[in-house]
């Protein structure tokens, strides 16, 4: 009996890698005392993870995704991208153009393997936006 070989394609973050990134996160958020949602992405911007804590808005639940998706989209925080949709910038009517919820504010990191290549991203909601990449960057930079 052959045995099958699981391939992980330069995109995947296994569930183990999203539960590590998790368990950063809500250890932060709880440091905190904030409620959040954490949303784990692969590197083709599909969820892996999703933990909301008790109590985290349920508003937390989609801006988490959006923020996550963003930031794999663009390998980039989405700190570092806000400005990007300012009117006269380049990126301006990408979020009402694009054909799914995109988040241009802060809360959400790429997460990259030892190459550099974006395999998925950490999307946090129920704070403040500063707070929320605080959340996103503790637990990115854990890896």
């Amino acid at each position: 009996m052959t045995q099958a070989v699981l391939q992980i394609s330069p995109t995947t973050l296994p569930l183990s890698m999203a539960q590590s990134l998790t368990d950063v996160a809500v250890a932060r958020a709880e440091e905190l005392g904030i409620p959040y949602t954490i949303t784990v992405v692969d590197g083709g911007a599909h969820v892996v993870q999703v933990t909301r804590m008790d109590g985290a808005a349920l508003g937390s639940i989609d801006a988490s995704l959006a923020k996550a998706r963003t930031a794999v989209y663009f390998g980039a925080a989405t700190t570092d991208l806000a400005s990007s949709v300012l009117p006269g910038e380049p990126l301006f009517t990408l979020p009402t153009a694009a054909g799914v919820p995109l988040a241009f504010v802060a809360g959400a990191v790429p997460v990259k393997d030892a190459a550099g290549v974006v395999i998925g991203a950490v999307g946090a909601g129920g704070g403040t936006p500063q707070q929320d990449h605080e959340i996103a960057a503790a637990a990115a930079g854990a890896l």
